[in-house]
């Protein structure tokens, strides 16, 4: 039986170790490694064709490619770096301040930087990738690549599939050390992961000439409830999907998984979606000072102060059974909704700040009608799950 995807990582890890091959973080372990020369080997990226004709591209935020991230920079491209495991979106757009001069460019450039001087890009943006720099692990001559296990490449490429910011002809390359490059099976690449068309080291640039498709979108049946959890923006893209029909049936609904299940909602939160909003049309038709309802004044004594999350940017003409649905749809439903379609907003009052917090989260680039809403803890939390909105109308419009 031939090696595994984890034994060639371990093999890697093990090896740049044990000849003192790369810098800090240290160990190497579990890491895209940041091994030494990465920034000799990204001095080469400029080189390549696609590199001076691209105007937007995608670097991962590994520390290896902190050179390659400059240099992209420094050619006055547009540079977007996906977020942090995906925890909060998808990627942010790298913004240097008017006239940053090549240091403030490299500090634009490290992990700081970047949630210094970018803007999120969401699910709607139009935007074209049109180069894409990825970290990995192992990598073959014939564009086979290996990560550190976790998907997060295979998935972030999944996504611009998705929402239509790359196409199958964009190019995709890898900056790694020399011994990261060995020969790897193709046996062992599955549907899901992504293949590179160059390889560029310390010493050399490999055009790999690489034939397999890639990834074609999500593989939904390959995606587990506890990943969409931690993902909130794969919950958005899959509603998204789903509403448009496509097959979204995840690994653990499927028939040929061990005891298919549905999400673990508590009976509490299906109670919620039963009784939740009752009263949302009262609601819409009270004036701005308070939005509230005086049916569940008993259930706030009991919970103490009420958190609220502010939906803005709601498209007109959208109707808060949508709304409704999706919240339904995310586990997000609240115990009250006050529903101000007319102003294009809607407040949603949850137990405690934890709770609502977690709803921001999960929510985070949720989009109506073609439109991402704007979600965020409301601004002026009262008692008893009420919202003083009069006078903070600026602040939400």
């Amino acid at each position: 039986m031939g090696a595994s995807k984890w034994d060639i990582r371990t093999k890697i890890w093990d090896y740049m170790e044990a000849n003192n091959l790369a810098d800090f973080p240290r160990p190497v372990h579990h890491r895209i490694p940041n091994f030494k020369g990465a920034s000799h080997a990204a001095s080469r990226l400029p080189g390549l064709q696609e590199f001076k004709t691209a105007k937007t591209i995608k670097i991962n935020p590994d520390a290896p490619q902190k050179i390659a991230r400059f240099l992209t920079l420094e050619a006055r491209k547009t540079l977007l770096v996906p977020t942090p495991r995906l925890r909060t979106g998808l990627f942010n757009k790298i913004v240097p301040p008017p006239g940053a001069t090549k240091e403030i460019l490299r500090i634009c450039a490290t992990s700081q930087g970047v949630k210094d001087y970018s803007v999120p890009i969401g699910l709607d943006a139009k935007v074209h990738v049109d180069l894409v720099v990825v970290g990995s692990v192992a990598v073959s001559e014939k564009g086979w690549r290996i990560g550190k296990g976790e998907g997060f490449a295979d998935m972030e490429y999944a996504m611009m599939v998705s929402m239509g910011a790359i196409t199958e002809d964009t190019p995709i390359v890898t900056i790694v050390h020399d011994c990261q490059v060995v020969d790897i099976v193709e046996e062992l690449l599955d549907d899901h992961d992504l293949t590179v068309d160059y390889i560029i080291t310390p010493t050399r640039t490999i055009k790999t000439g690489c034939k397999r498709p890639k990834p074609q979108g999500i593989i939904w049946h390959k995606i587990s409830y506890e990943m969409l959890e931690r993902m909130p923006i794969l919950k958005n893209l899959r509603y998204r999907e789903k509403q448009a029909g496509k097959d979204v049936i995840l690994k653990d609904e499927h028939p040929d998984f061990p005891n298919p299940r549905k999400p673990a909602d508590s009976d509490e939160n299906a109670k919620t979606g039963n009784t939740e909003l009752q009263t949302e049309s009262t609601s819409a038709q009270i004036g701005h000072r308070h939005v509230g309802n005086d049916s569940l004044s008993t259930k706030s004594e009991t919970h103490g102060a009420l958190a609220t999350v502010y939906v803005g940017n709601i498209p007109p003409g959208t109707r808060v059974s949508e709304l409704k649905s999706a919240l339904r749809e995310f586990h997000t439903s609240p115990l009250r909704l006050s529903w101000q379609g007319a102003q294009g907003r809607a407040f949603l009052d949850y137990t405690d700040k934890m709770t609502a917090e977690s709803v921001v989260s999960s929510l985070k680039g949720l989009s109506l009608r073609g439109q991402t809403l704007r979600v965020e803890m409301a601004k002026n939390q009262r008692n008893k799950g009420q919202v003083e909105i009069s006078g903070q109308r600026n602040k939400y419009e």
